[in-house]
């Protein structure tokens, strides 16, 4: 596998503590686990592979961070480039925009050339809405570590798995 990156927002280190989890399962060095805010062109274009995961925040809002991590992806070229974005989110308190963050980072970097890989069937979910749904998938991987802690590793697990075979 070439050069991995994960990115994550986080403001309340959950979002954080699973970019590191994944990156444990992927063998994914820690210095190669990022915050969106301190994300460079550089860092963009040495990478073959983008891992993206934010909190959803308010109305399906993408956490703080991202605004600025957001301008720097969309200002490269993807072309080639897996993407596979996670998030997290809360089912019961907003079940009707549920991990919509992850929707507002794809579509700012879909038009880029990327190749989206791991998206999850929302077979097993319990939530009324989200903008991160297309069809009967989100685009990623979507948590509740709220309400439905007690899926996440086994979540992890079979994502990664899934992504495993897409990454360069």
């Amino acid at each position: 596998m070439n050069k991995t990156i994960i990115v994550y927002g986080s403001s309340t280190g959950t979002c954080e503590d699973i970019a590191y989890r994944i990156a444990k399962r992927l063998g994914v060095e820690n210095k190669y686990v990022i915050e969106a805010n301190v994300l460079t062109p550089e860092l963009v274009s040495s990478s073959d592979n983008l891992i993206l995961g934010t909190s959803t925040w308010d109305a399906g809002e993408m956490q703080d961070d991202w605004y600025d991590g957001l301008k720097i992806i969309g200002g490269c070229d993807l072309t080639g480039k897996n993407i596979a974005i996670f998030g997290c989110g809360d089912c019961e308190s907003f079940s009707d925009t549920f991990c919509g963050g992850m929707a507002q980072i794809w579509n700012g970097i879909k038009d880029k050339g990327a190749n989206l890989i791991g998206q999850v069937s929302t077979e097993g979910y319990t939530f009324d809405d989200s903008e991160a749904v297309i069809g009967d998938q989100f685009i990623g991987l979507a948590l509740d570590e709220v309400n439905e802690a007690e899926k996440t590793d086994e979540r992890i697990e079979n994502w990664v798995e899934q992504i495993k075979k897409s990454l360069k």
